[in-house]
């Protein structure tokens, strides 16, 4: 249940809470883990699309606005796996009503990445990724999260060395494509309410300290 507004009796939004931690002790934390040069950046602070997210998402009747049901269930299964209770946070809903109002581009390179994970999965086990078992998707986790650095958008380079070997497509590597989702699913996911509590957000105060991170690849 969300915390209420003081002096109102009316339940915090997601919005409400951003605010908070970005106006306060917390802004580091979640600023620092969140790229804003990435597509979620910029909805961090869009108060109007915020506003009206909790009911969008939580709604009984959801269905998915761009993502395929596929595409749905590929990144459920991938954000629990990137960034553990991701489910219990909706953090699929939320990133589907972000895709729905964001540029082709944007779209069109989430779609890429979650494909890239398909197509490798596929290639190793015959199986899309959200079908094969744990520890097949860890497998393909650890090689998509310790390929290389180079950031997305970067010329890719020459010769053999894990920065070049693509995957999908002929401009991003598996690390891209993993650095892509992940920073998306952590800035949906620390974004919630369930994600502020982890950071120390108790509904009053936000603490400074927080217990280590055990998620692949760590925060954004």
């Amino acid at each position: 249940m969300l915390d209420k507004k003081p002096g109102t009796g009316a339940p915090l939004s997601r919005r409400d809470m951003i605010r908070t931690l970005l106006g306060g002790a917390g802004s580091g934390l979640i600023l620092s883990r969140t790229a804003l040069a990435h597509p979620i950046g910029k909805y961090l602070t869009d108060g109007t699309l915020l506003a009206s997210a909790d009911s969008q998402v939580a709604h009984k009747g959801w269905k998915p606005q761009y993502l395929d049901p596929q595409q749905n269930d590929t990144l459920i299964v991938l954000a629990e796996d990137i960034v553990p209770n991701s489910s219990k946070a909706l953090t699929n809903r939320f990133i589907d009503l972000l895709l729905s109002v964001d540029s082709d581009e944007a779209r069109q390179q989430f779609s890429t990445s979650l494909t890239a994970f398909d197509e490798e999965s596929m290639h190793r086990f015959g199986h899309p990724f959200r079908e094969v078992s744990d520890s097949d998707r860890q497998e393909i986790l650890t090689l998509f999260s310790s390929e290389g650095s180079r950031p997305i958008g970067a010329p890719a380079s020459s010769g053999a060395g894990p920065s070049s070997t693509k995957s999908v497509d002929d401009q991003h590597t598996r690390y891209d494509h993993f650095q892509n989702l992940k920073t998306w699913i952590a800035g949906a996911y620390y974004s919630s309410e369930v994600g502020m509590r982890e950071l120390g957000w108790t509904g009053a105060m936000f603490f400074m300290d927080y217990p280590g991170c055990q998620h692949v690849g760590g925060h954004v």
